[in-house]
C-alpha cells in the first residue's frame, strides 16, 4: 500500500513541523511579565503631527494615497513611490540595496508604523514624515521631480488624475511652487501615517498572559516563549528594541561594516548634518506647528558628535517576515543570520567611545533557534480563534 504509506508519512511530517505548544505558558517572573507588558498594547493610539496641518484629515489621506501610486510625480513619469515601497512586501522592495541611492549603500526601509517614528531614514536625516516623503520626490537619483513641474501640474486643471482639483479640495488655492510641493508631501504623509502594522501572534499572547488567560497564552509556541525570555533577558535585545514599536527610535553601531564602494557611509553623523541644514525640518518655515512646539525640542538641541559616525537607526521588529533582507545595508538575508550576527558579534568593530551596550551573545544552537522563533512571531499570521480579539 505505497499510497497509504506516503499519506501517513505526509501526516507525520506535518505534525512534526507544526509549532509546539504547551499546556500552560512558561512560568514568567513578575519582572519578566513587566518587561513583556512594556511591548504593548498594540496598535498604539494615533499620534498627530503638529507640523502637518492636514494630518488625520480624511480628504488628505485619500489624496495622499493617490499620490503614493502616481508615477506622474517622477521626472520620467514612470516611477511612483510604490515602485520601491511595495505594499505586499511591508512597503519594502526586497532588494539588498535601494535603487538610485545617492547616499551610501542602504536597504529600502519599510513604511509600516513610520508615522510613530521620531527620526526617519537610516541616518535620521528627517524629523517628520512629510519631510522624508518629500526627499525622494525631488532627489535626482530617485524620482527626480522638479518643484516648478510638479506645481504646474497642480495648477493645470486638465492634468491627468485631477491632481489640481484634489489639491484644492484639501489645501485651497495653490501658492508658491515650493509650498505646493511641500503640501503634496504632507498629504502623502497623512496617508502613510495610517499604515499601522497588524497585530501579531505575540500581541495576542501578551494580552492573554496579562489577562490571566493561560489557556489562550499556552497556544503561543513554546520555542517563541523561550525566545521571548531571551529577548527580554540574556540577549538584552529589548534595551534597543523597546516598547510597543520594538524600537527606541534612536541610533546604534551594531558592528555592521560601514565601508562602501568609494568611501564610507557615515550614518547618523551625516544624517545630522543633513537634518540641521534642511529647510524642511521641525524648525523650518514649512512646519505648521505653533511657535515653541515641544515636538521640535529634539531637533533644536541635537548635537553632531564623533560617536554618531557609523550609527544607524534602530528599526522596528514588527513585520520582519515581509522586510528581508535585513540591516541598513541589506547584508543579511534571514532572521537566523541576524541572530547569528549578534551571537558571534565582533566587538572590535564597535565604537570605543560612549556607552557600550552590545556584547557577543554566544548563543547555543537551541537558543538561536528560539530567538528566531520569537522574532517570527512579531509578524502577522494565523492566530487561533480563542486568542483573536
Amino acid at each position: 500500500m505505497p499510497a497509504v504509506r506516503r499519506l501517513i508519512a505526509a501526516i507525520l511530517a506535518a505534525v512534526l513541523a507544526a509549532p509546539t505548544t504547551a499546556a500552560t505558558p512558561l512560568d514568567f517572573t513578575p519582572a519578566e511579565l513587566a518587561r513583556i507588558a512594556s511591548h504593548g498594547p498594540w496598535p498604539p493610539a494615533p499620534r498627530r503631527d503638529p507640523s502637518n496641518k492636514v494630518d488625520g484629515q480624511p480628504a488628505a489621506i485619500v489624496f495622499g494615497h493617490t499620490l503614493f501610486f502616481d508615477p506622474g510625480l517622477s521626472l520620467n513619469g514612470r516611477l511612483s513611490c510604490a515602485g520601491c515601497h511595495l505594499p505586499g512586501q511591508g512597503f519594502q522592495d526586497g532588494r539588498a540595496v535601494a535603487l538610485g541611492l545617492t547616499t551610501g549603500v542602504r536597504n529600502t526601509p519599510g513604511l509600516f508604523d513610520a508615522g510613530g517614528q521620531r527620526w526617519l531614514g537610516w541616518d535620521g536625516a528627517f524629523d517628520w514624515l512629510w519631510a522624508a516623503s518629500l526627499a525622494p520626490m525631488l532627489a535626482a537619483g530617485e524620482m527626480g521631480g522638479r518643484l516648478e513641474t510638479l506645481a504646474a501640474r497642480v495648477r493645470d486643471d486638465t492634468a491627468p488624475g485631477g491632481l489640481g482639483q484634489r489639491y484644492r479640495a484639501v489645501f485651497g488655492a495653490p501658492g508658491a511652487d515650493e509650498a505646493v510641493v511641500v503640501d503634496l508631501a504632507k498629504a502623502m504623509a497623512a496617508w502613510l501615517t495610517t499604515l499601522v502594522s497588524p497585530r501579531s501572534p505575540f500581541d495576542h499572547f501578551r494580552d492573554a498572559l496579562l489577562n490571566g488567560d493561560k489557556e489562550s497564552a499556552a497556544r503561543f509556541p513554546v520555542d517563541a516563549q523561550r525566545g521571548l525570555r531571551l529577548f527580554i533577558g540574556k540577549a538584552n535585545c529589548a534595551v534597543c528594541h523597546a516598547g510597543p514599536r520594538f524600537s527606541n527610535g534612536e541610533f546604534a553601531d551594531i558592528g555592521v561594516p560601514f565601508f562602501v564602494p568609494g568611501g564610507v557611509d557615515s550614518g547618523r553623523h551625516g544624517g545630522l548634518q543633513r537634518l540641521l541644514a534642511s529647510r524642511y525640518n521641525r524648525l523650518g518655515e514649512f512646519s505648521d506647528a505653533l511657535p515653541g512646539d515641544a515636538s521640535a525640542t529634539g531637533t533644536r538641541h541635537v548635537l553632531q558628535a564623533h560617536r554618531h559616525f557609523g550609527e544607524f537607526r534602530v528599526p522596528t521588529l514588527r513585520g520582519l517576515l515581509s522586510t528581508a533582507p535585513y540591516m541598513h545595508d541589506g547584508s543579511l538575508t534571514t532572521l537566523e543570520a541576524v541572530v547569528q550576527h549578534y551571537s558571534a558579534l565582533n566587538e572590535e568593530r564597535l565604537h570605543a567611545d560612549g556607552e557600550r551596550i552590545l556584547r557577543r551573545l554566544d548563543l547555543s544552537a537551541g537558543e538561536a533557534a528560539d530567538l528566531a522563533a520569537f522574532l517570527r512571531s512579531l509578524s502577522a499570521g494565523p492566530v487561533p480563534s480563542t486568542m483573536a480579539q
